[in-house]
């Protein structure tokens, strides 16, 4: 059990700050922490007094940080309050977020003159996109840039009393990763914007690699799935890739791989993910439960994969799938003998 606020001692801070705060200095978050409860008893601004004011340093051990925060919360009622708030944003930096940027665009025709700004209104913008969830999902659905090849009789369906969640978006058909990779008029949705940063394992000394949404989708075009569905099903070594087909990748969580994942959802088939620690015994389990077609790799571990496939045979006797094998940068395989 936590103390309350004021419970907790001068005497408290400092040994909760073990050797990296002098006396002085715990008597300053001392005096801080008691103001900031004076000027409003409220455990969420004072809280925000602590934060704004700067009370609290990265270098400070992070049990001093948890006393404070557990302590101005120490009555909180999560049942009714929901979790202990603990960051504040700006109104400015509020206005950027996504939620925020449609409650200024929306907010006002919504909530008529109700509406103040993405904070002070955000309760009352919350009630309103549960009350009226066809209104609101039309919004999202649209910022979202989802794309539906069947659009859905409506947004939420509860008409079936058996279903009390209901049915979300009854009859609608689309492809998901289509919808990722077509371009549209959202600002962060165009052919340049920034769609994937990653960095390569073990060069954190060189510069974050970026790809564009126009890079991605072409990359996508030419996953091996994709274009064999592009063609009418593949019979390319056997593999009879068809839609619906169920498809492993069996790889870290690379660029490729999310190419690769992209691909096969975009080609209308079913992604079957592998942990690539997995031995083969549990490869094979699970290549015969989804009866995947086909197994995505990666080179720089292609042998252990090599030598796991006799053992994967014997487990997955009806017919172990086609491998695509993708390259790592050459770099990898050196370091692997450095």
């Amino acid at each position: 059990m936590a103390k309350r606020l004021g419970e907790v001692g001068l005497e408290d801070l400092y040994k909760a700050g073990g050797s990296t705060i002098s006396i002085e200095e715990a008597t300053h978050i001392y005096q801080a922490i008691a103001a900031s409860k004076a000027s409003d008893p409220d455990p969420r601004r004072v809280w925000k007094e602590v934060v704004s004011r700067r009370v609290l340093k990265p270098w400070h051990p992070h049990h001093l940080h948890q006393l404070i925060y557990y302590s101005v919360y120490a009555n909180w009622d999560v049942s009714i309050n929901g979790p202990p708030l603990y960051w504040f944003p700006s109104l400015d930096e509020s206005k950027i977020t996504n939620l925020g940027r449609i409650m200024e665009i929306h907010g006002p025709k919504l909530l008529g003159t109700s509406y103040k700004d993405p904070i002070e209104s955000f309760s009352l913008f919350q009630k309103f996109s549960v009350q009226h969830p066809e209104t609101y999902w039309s919004i999202v659905l649209e910022e979202l840039s989802v794309v539906f090849h069947k659009s859905p009789s409506c947004i939420l369906d509860n008409s079936n009393k058996l279903k009390p969640s209901g049915a979300w978006l009854p009859g609608a058909v689309l492809n998901i990763a289509e919808c990722c990779l077509l371009p549209s008029t959202h600002p962060t949705k165009e052919d340049n914007s920034c769609a994937l940063v990653w960095r390569e394992e073990g060069r954190d000394d060189l510069d974050v690699n970026r790809m564009t949404l126009k890079e991605l989708r072409e990359q996508v075009m030419f996953d091996p799935v994709t274009v064999c569905n592009q063609i009418g099903g593949c019979e390319c070594s056997g593999c009879h890739i068809l839609k619906g087909d169920a498809i492993a990748i069996d790889m870290p969580m690379t660029v490729s791989a999310v190419v690769i994942y992209l691909g096969i959802i975009l080609a209308g088939c079913v992604v079957v993910s592998i942990a690539d620690s997995f031995a083969a015994k549990e490869i094979a389990t699970r290549l015969c439960v989804s009866n995947a077609k086909a197994i995505f790799t990666q080179v720089y571990f292609w042998l252990s994969f090599f030598f796991k496939r006799d053992a994967i045979a014997k487990e997955y006797e009806p017919s172990h799938p086609t491998t695509f094998c993708f390259p790592v940068l050459f770099f990898a395989l050196a370091d692997m003998f450095l």
